[in-house]
């Protein structure tokens, strides 16, 4: 499964999804209005929406055929309401220790018997979700035993038909072998590993780009940005950038050693990053004018900039980073 909520995780959904549609098995996104746009660009793929639908979105869920998850026979009777001539396919979420939505994982089998029981209703899926793949071993190898426990007891009551999931980026890479048949990759199809050992294997597929917008000779003792936190040791060649916190470059990254490249080259961000511009120190670097390119995120030259180390600085994970990227900084293609 291909989780592509949060309009791909920030890369662009009307991208990402023509490239995933021919490889991918199922689509995961968060709520109706992401399953609608998905739909656009891979009308053909089983789309899962991962969060609960609100009361007045069933009926349209029901009638566009996506699957949605549910959490209690209260949500399952509701979509049995809505069904027509075709049964709802809903998908059993459990809980087994992430505590955000699902049943409770001892009463998941007798709540799958009453589903079964409701006219207009299949039970098409169950899903569970690790909160610790990446950090935590024994805590997710007792879950995926749990969970394959609870889908061999519902399998042999035929109480579900469908695919079982529970492994999200970080279980597929670290526990391969954990229960399900379905794999929901989401932060490790944009080139981007929940465990930095495993970060070679992967390769990023975004760059995120600005321009310089003026460069100017600064003296020594001068205050940089907001609040003066930085002032120059020594005369300092500064550009600007376009770029700030409004478009996702986090207001944490000021003092932080963050970094940005031009010419190939790192250049420490000074001082406070402010809503639409950030300074940078081009001293001794040739070359640097009005509309020359900066990389924020990616590579140029022989340097690489990833998203792990700005979500580091930022004192924030890369997820964070990616959906945070704003609407203002455009998407394109690769050229």
């Amino acid at each position: 499964m291909a989780v592509v909520k949060a309009d791909a995780y920030g890369h662009g959904v009307r991208w990402t999804v023509p490239e995933l549609r021919d490889t991918a098995d199922w689509l995961g996104v968060a709520c109706l209005q992401e399953a609608l746009q998905v739909r656009q660009f891979a009308p053909k793929l089983p789309v899962l929406i991962l969060g609960p639908a609100l009361p007045e979105e069933r009926l349209q869920v029901a009638r566009e055929g996506f699957f949605p998850v549910v959490s209690n026979f209260e949500e399952a009777a509701a979509y049995s309401q809505c069904s027509g001539s075709v049964p709802v396919a809903v998908h059993l979420a459990v809980d087994t220790g992430m505590g955000r939505i699902g049943v409770w994982e001892t009463e998941a089998a007798a709540l799958a018997r009453a589903i079964q029981k409701l006219p207009g209703v299949r039970l098409a899926g169950v899903g569970s979700h690790f909160p610790s793949a990446d950090e935590d071993v024994d805590l997710t190898l007792g879950q995926s035993v749990r969970f394959e426990a609870l889908v061999r007891e519902m399998r042999a009551q035929s109480l579900v038909e469908g695919p079982a999931h529970i492994a999200n980026s970080a279980g597929m890479i670290l526990f391969p072998n954990c229960a399900g048949e379905l794999f929901r990759a989401g932060l490790t199809l944009f080139g981007c590993s929940p465990r930095p050992e495993f970060q070679e294997a992967l390769k990023p597929v975004l760059t995120w780009k600005t321009r310089v917008t003026l460069v100017r000779e600064v003296a020594a003792g001068r205050g940089v940005s907001y609040g003066s936190t930085y002032v120059t040791p020594a005369a300092m060649r500064i550009a600007t950038l376009a770029v700030g916190y409004a478009d996702g470059f986090r207001r944490h990254l000021s003092g932080r050693e963050a970094a940005v490249l031009i010419g190939g080259r790192r250049c420490a961000v000074l001082g406070r990053v402010t809503m639409d511009q950030i300074l940078v120190d081009v001293s001794g670097l040739e070359g640097v004018e009005v509309g020359s390119e900066v990389v924020l995120l990616g590579t140029q030259g022989g340097e690489a900039l990833w998203v792990s180390e700005m979500a580091e600085r930022a004192g924030t994970i890369p997820w964070d980073i990616f959906t945070g990227i704003g609407p203002r900084v455009v998407r394109a293609a690769a050229e």
